[in-house]
């Protein structure tokens, strides 16, 4: 009996040991189990050791969720420049910038001299219901002050933000009404959407008409919901005569992978490689076009500039390396990196990088980086600046000299972001320092605002952006802006004003339209005389 005991036992104590050790670990979170001189041990790491040293013994008692936060971002900060981590008080945040909804009162707001402003109020949103109106001015929130040099945009949301079902009541002050309004708002489902604007662009040419028209399709992210908005989007603009599309992903920072691979499918043919990623804990996988799409022969072209990354790139670069679409615009952000969340016991999360997304011919889009140092890499888009590279090809230089091909044999370039077919500098012949020190110190925005609020009667009778904009170029507009640039002390240059003129009218008209039409005026009249949307246009006629 000795002689099988003995083992057994040996086995079973082991077993134990293991159940003991997993148990212990998942209870104290960031423990491992070593296995030293014939048993399991329990060891901890240096830093959940100081942690708990901390709690136990320092003199004075502490926070230690939030230096657990602190010490967390830290650690991460040491990675490269797009892991991080997210506390659990900013994880709903986060996430809803992605997900198809969130929980809210439904309105879109600006803050001014302090005080939160209603530029427009979603239709059908809770807001709506109860008689928010755009224009209105929010002075309290639940009885309790709410303006001041301490408001800014994240605890507006945070405030304004919440279970679906709870209410929040909310004091208004009104333009024409001597008192107070309040509105008691029950939170609901407020859509995020991706797609800011869909339209048809007609070329100017007589001879251009005939060859059909071009639908126009903006996207500002990839989300949950990117893929069927597009879609939908393709098959309206279709619907009204669209025979070529342009995409246009300026700005548009990234997000779900699948979403750009599902809308890159509808471009392609069957077995066509969208894009492949991997890394050292990360089996290859790869994405390829299943052959169902249903725009796989139309013109196509894509838009991109300094701020497209991610998700954006992946379906540029898919576009390019398939010889499928013309990209026009300037050279991509650079962001090659693949993030998953992983969530924490105490709801805040990590999302680490874990693998490198390449395109079909191979190239890595990512641009150089120094583990842990974050600010040389937030500097890399000024130094491209600096450089000329926004206004000439020319000063363009890649990282990866390596040379790839498309499938047609034309070379494209790896290790710093897409760079187009098609290059469209920044326009300087309409830029003057006037101009520029308007737009930066946000004082176009501002006075956009203010007059949509102080015409708001008159301007609301106006239902579609063609006629709103005609109205807009009988008025004094931009006299009544120098007026205002200068009362917040940007002098008159009678010069640099008359040179900047159209640039200047184009962008005040269409911030005002915004204010009464939203996003389906603002873009169309935006795009109309835009530098790069024109050479688009200028691609897909010669294509059609």
């Amino acid at each position: 009996m000795k002689k099988y005991l003995l083992p057994t036992l040996t086995v079973i104590g082991v077993a134990l040991g293991i159940a003991i050790g997993v148990a212990i670990s998942q209870k104290a979170n960031a423990q491992r189990i070593v296995y030293q001189n014939g048993r399991w041990n329990i060891e901890m790491s240096k830093v959940d050791r100081l942690l708990q040293l901390m709690e136990s013994a320092y003199v004075d008692s502490l926070n230690i969720d939030s230096i657990t936060d602190e010490v967390m971002s830290e650690l991460v900060q040491k990675l490269d420049p797009h892991s991080s981590y997210i506390p659990k008080e900013d994880l709903e945040m986060v996430n809803s910038e992605l997900s198809g909804s969130f929980s809210g009162i439904g309105v879109q707001f600006t803050i001014q001299q302090d005080t939160v402003r209603i530029v427009a109020v979603i239709a059908g949103g809770p807001s709506e219901g109860v008689g928010v109106l755009a224009g209105d001015k929010l002075i309290t929130v639940d009885d309790s002050l709410f303006v001041g040099k301490k408001i800014n945009n994240e605890k507006v949301m945070r405030t304004l933000r919440g279970e679906k079902g709870t209410q929040v009541k909310l004091g208004i002050q009104r333009a024409g009404s001597p008192e107070m309004l309040y509105y008691t708002v029950t939170r609901g489902d407020i859509p995020v959407t991706s797609v800011d604007a869909k339209f048809i662009i007609e070329p100017e040419a007589e001879n251009q008409k005939s060859k059909g028209k071009i639908g126009f399709v903006r996207v500002n992210k990839f989300g949950e919901t990117t893929y069927r908005e597009f879609i939908t989007a393709l098959a309206e603009l279709k619907s009204k005569g669209a025979t070529s599309y342009i995409v246009d992903l300026r700005e548009n920072s990234g997000g779900y992978m699948d979403q750009a691979i599902r809308m890159a499918n509808e471009f392609l043919y069957r077995g066509d490689l969208i894009v492949y990623a991997e890394g050292r804990a990360y089996p290859r996988y790869e994405a390829t076009a299943n052959g169902g799409g249903r725009f796989k022969d139309v013109p196509l072209t894509v838009l991109i500039d300094d701020f497209s990354a991610s998700a954006s790139e992946i379906f540029a670069g898919a576009m390019q390396d398939n010889d499928r679409a013309q990209i026009v615009g300037r050279r991509s952000f650079g962001k090659g990196l693949v993030q998953q969340q992983m969530p924490f016991s105490d709801g805040s999360a990590i999302r680490l990088t874990v693998a490198r997304y390449y395109t079909p011919s191979g190239r890595c889009i990512q641009k150089p980086y120094a583990l842990g140092d974050q600010e040389d890499y937030q500097k890399e888009l000024l130094n491209r600046f600096e450089h000329g590279e926004f206004y000439s090809a020319d000063s363009v230089h890649f990282a990866d000299t390596t040379t790839y091909r498309t499938r047609k044999g034309r070379i494209v370039h790896g290790g710093g972001g897409i760079m187009p077919d098609v290059f469209v500098g920044r326009d300087t012949t309409l830029n003057t320092p006037w101009y520029n020190r308007c737009v930066n110190m946000a004082y176009t925005y501002q006075f956009a605002y203010k007059y949509t609020d102080e015409h708001r009667k008159q301007l609301s009778q106006y239902k579609d952006w063609q006629s709103l904009e005609k109205y807009l170029l009988k008025q004094n507009i931009l006299r009544e802006f120098v007026a205002f640039a200068k009362d917040k002390g940007i002098e008159p240059n009678e010069a640099e004003i008359q040179k900047s003129k159209p640039l200047m009218t184009r962008l005040l008209n269409a911030y005002i339209v915004r204010n009464i039409l939203g996003d389906d005026g603002f873009f169309p009249l935006f795009e109309r005389d835009d530098e790069i949307t024109k050479k688009a246009v200028e691609v897909l006629s010669k294509e059609n």
